[in-house]
Order: structure tokens, then sequence, then C-alpha cells
């Protein structure tokens, strides 16, 4: 049975250079006796492709870049901490939809996450939703990509129950296209379909088409990642386990963005400890 104990396991978090550190194996004690810990995998994509070619980019491709989708791309040199995400994961509360520490409850809002996305081109109170009609996948990988139909047909991919394309066509393009806006365009396709909605690893999944081609109308993502966040927590959370599918950096900044002031933050009574 689970009680605040302001006695019992002394828990600090210490930020130190972004890092935290868990002492005194509090997450051990916690999987090892918990009923209610959750497992959680935090499988993300190989960005190093990604990392890369951005590197190789001269000043004029990451300016043209930064101007239509921000900087996104300092999400590729964030390292993802599994100790840190299992950690706060632990601390979802299902019923009120936020993390619960304690008597603090804290959630991600979309003015946070706007930040955090750093495109001044997105309106906040131009909120992305589906279209009723739109093209299919293939005329909108057609668009974007500036490939043939036959082309693309011969690499649309199924994973589960979606269609996707793999990234590593998507990476032939940007290193080849020869014009310098579509080969920003798929690289700014593949940051949304690799890190910030990675669905089936290694492809971009057809719902990021269909988002990122609302993008040129400065309709903002946020809304839809941050729903995104909350599911796959609420899913894992209620199942005990499961894979974390949203972007994993976005909610360890936000979190390091609420903390990372603090160099030391002593949390007894406010993590729930087991009770033998």
């Amino acid at each position: 049975m689970y009680s605040l104990e302001p006695n019992s396991t002394l828990v600090h978090i210490q930020l130190l250079d972004r890092k935290l550190i868990m002492e005194k194996g509090f997450l051990d004690k916690v999987e090892d006796n918990a009923a209610d810990f959750t497992r959680i995998s935090v499988t993300q994509n190989s960005l190093q492709e990604l990392k890369e070619i951005w590197d190789q980019w001269n000043d004029k491709d990451r300016q043209l870049f930064y101007s239509n989708y921000g900087d996104l791309p300092y999400l590729l040199n964030m390292k993802v901490d599994k100790h840190l995400f299992l950690a706060l994961v632990q601390f979802w509360n299902t019923a009120y939809g936020c993390f619960t520490f304690g008597r603090v409850d804290l959630v991600p809002t979309v003015e946070e996450y706007t930040a955090l996305l750093r495109c001044p081109k997105i309106q906040v109170d131009k909120a992305y939703s589906r279209a009723v009609s739109v093209p299919t996948f293939l005329k909108k990988l057609m668009n974007i990509i500036g490939m043939s139909e036959q082309w693309v047909t011969a690499r649309i991919k199924r994973k589960g129950d979606s269609k996707c394309i793999p990234w590593k066509n998507l990476k032939d393009i940007i290193l080849a296209h020869p014009d310098t806006k579509k080969k920003v365009e798929v690289f700014a396709l593949s940051i949304y379909g690799l890190v910030i909605f990675p669905k089936a690893l290694g492809h971009v999944d057809k719902a990021v088409t269909d988002l990122f081609d609302r993008l040129d109308k400065r309709a903002t993502p946020v809304l839809a990642i941050l729903v995104k966040t909350f599911k796959s927590l609420n899913t894992c959370r209620r199942a005990g386990e499961g894979r974390f599918i949203g972007c994993a950096q976005l909610l360890l900044a936000w979190f390091h963005s609420h903390f990372w002031k603090v160099d030391k933050v002593s949390i007894g009574s406010s993590l729930k400890t087991i009770r033998h």
C-alpha cells in the first residue's frame, strides 16, 4: 500500500548540468515493491543521420530552415535520459491528467510547448485540426517531397494499422534533391516523423503528413503533440507497461524548464514511497 511518509526514504534530486541523479536507489526500491510501477519503454529512433545532415548544411540552408520551421534541430542533440523519464512517468496521474508531486500538480501547457518548439511562425490561437477532405497520403507525399507518383507508390509501406514511408528514402531525397527549399521541407518532415511523432521506428507515419500539410497555414501542432503525449502516458500507466509514443525530448525539456535553476531539490514527503 502506498502512503506519504515524510520520515521514510528521502530522495534527493540533484540537478547539475541538466542531469538528474537519483540517490539511495529510489527506482530500484519502487520497481521491486510497487504494485503500480509502470515499466515504460522510451525506445527512440536513431537521430545520428539527421544530425550529420544538419552539421553538413551551410548557413544559408540553416537559415531557410529556421525561417520556416524554427529551431527544431536542437531536439536532435537532446539525449533522452531513460532513468529520468522512467522516474517521471511514475508521477503521471491518470485521474487528473497531470504529474502529481505530493501536493503539487504540473502539466505541460500549450504556451510552454509553443515556446519549446521555437517556431515564431506558429500561431497559438490557430490549432491544427484534420480537414474533412484531404488529399491521399500518396498525393501529399508527392507534393512534399517532389517526386513522381510511381517513385512514391513504390516506397510506401504499411506498418501496423497505418501507411508510412521509410526514413532511408527521405534521407536520399535530402542528400540529392537540387532544390534547397524542397530538401529543407523534407528534413522538417523527417524531424516531425522521427522525433516529435515517432510511431513506427525508422518510418514517417501518414498522420504526420496530415499535420505537416497544415503547417504552411501556420496552424500550431502543439495541441496534437500534447494530446499524443497525454494519451500515451495514460495508456502506459493504466496498463502498467508499454512504449511511450510521443516526443520524449520535448517532455524532458519541459521538465527541465521547471527545475534547471534548482541546485538541489529535496522531495521526501512529496514522493510516494512503499510501506512495507
